[in-house]
């Protein structure tokens, strides 16, 4: 029997040695600069898996943090994987905190440029790490990225966290209806044209700050993605999680995404908003979740997560 112990203490130093220790600093190196990112290493791992989590939209960083906002979403999934035995990798996305050098000028930064990240990451652990199973888990904007980069061959599993379920330019002609006639009409005519892939010369001053010409490039090359037609060429396992509270992403988009994928399994959380912790529905009392980085993760959060992943 202390035979037995010593050699499992024996491996178990072995593994941990080789990773250097169980959360490390991890570099990828691309043409522009490096990115950023925390390899937070499982011992055990099962089944040599690791989940590669990709952040939400704007300056939201590795931790599913920004500047303004500090919830910990992120390193509370990476946390709570690695007490399962799972391994996670997330990052800062080109631009965004300590990738900051890899960023691109507005006008020549692209959609693609981050999902193309994302392809690199997991080739990146594939070759790298040698991790066998790959699980992407996109949060927010982070599930389109995820639900095309896991197209790819080496990925395992896809999971789609508060993720949207029409194309960008229909997201924001509804945000617009809220708006004077005048700029919902406005709004319309330059999705319009941005949607046939043309720029538009000349922008209301009140709209110029969203439809800026150096911008226009960026929003044509992401509104050209529907995640309904995305997420149908999946051919792997698939799970799409959505909360009843979230303010930002409705469980009609979940459903938008089931539908288009019906061999996916489908979760509602009752109670959870879109940094993935309880909150009521009333947006007040929600947006202030988003400052409280010691607020727990929804329960049954992880305890959907981790059996998809282990299964």
């Amino acid at each position: 029997m202390k035979k037995l112990l010593l050699i499992h203490l024996l491996v178990m130093s072995l593994i941990i040695t080789s990773y250097g220790q169980t959360e490390k600093t991890v570099i990828l190196k691309t043409s522009t600069g490096d990115i950023e990112g925390t390899l937070m290493v499982a011992t055990p791992n099962a089944k040599n898996c690791v989940a590669l989590l990709i952040a939400g939209s704007g300056p939201t960083d590795r931790d599913g943090n920004n500047p303004q906002m500090k919830n910990n979403s992120l390193k509370m999934i990476a946390l709570a994987l690695k007490k399962e035995g799972i391994a996670s990798l997330r990052y800062d996305k080109r631009g965004i905190a300590k990738s900051q050098a890899a960023g691109l000028k507005e006008e020549v930064l692209r959609f693609d440029n981050y999902v193309n990240d994302a392809k690199d990451w997991v080739t990146f652990l594939k070759k790298e790490y040698k991790f066998t199973n790959v699980v992407i888990i996109g949060h927010s904007e982070g599930s389109l990225i995820g639900m095309i980069a896991a197209q790819e061959k080496n990925v395992n599993k896809y999971v789609s966290l508060a993720g949207a379920g029409q194309p960008a330019d229909r997201i924001m002609r509804e945000q617009m209806k809220s708006q004077p006639p005048a700029i919902s009409i406005a709004t319309n005519l330059i999705l319009d044209e941005l949607a046939a892939g043309r720029t538009v010369e000349n922008t209301p001053g009140s709209l110029n700050a969203l439809f800026r010409k150096s911008v226009q490039p960026y929003i044509i090359s992401w509104i050209k993605y529907d995640p309904q037609k995305e997420i149908a060429k999946l051919k792997i396992p698939v799970l799409i999680i959505q909360g009843t509270t979230d303010i930002q992403v409705s469980t009609d988009d979940a459903n938008r995404l089931a539908k288009a994928l019906p061999a996916a399994k489908l979760v509602i959380i009752t109670g959870m908003n879109h940094i993935l912790k309880e909150a009521p529905l009333d947006r007040q009392m929600n947006i202030l979740t988003y400052t409280q980085p010691d607020l727990p993760l929804k329960k049954e959060l992880m305890e959907t997560i981790v059996p998809f992943i282990k299964k």
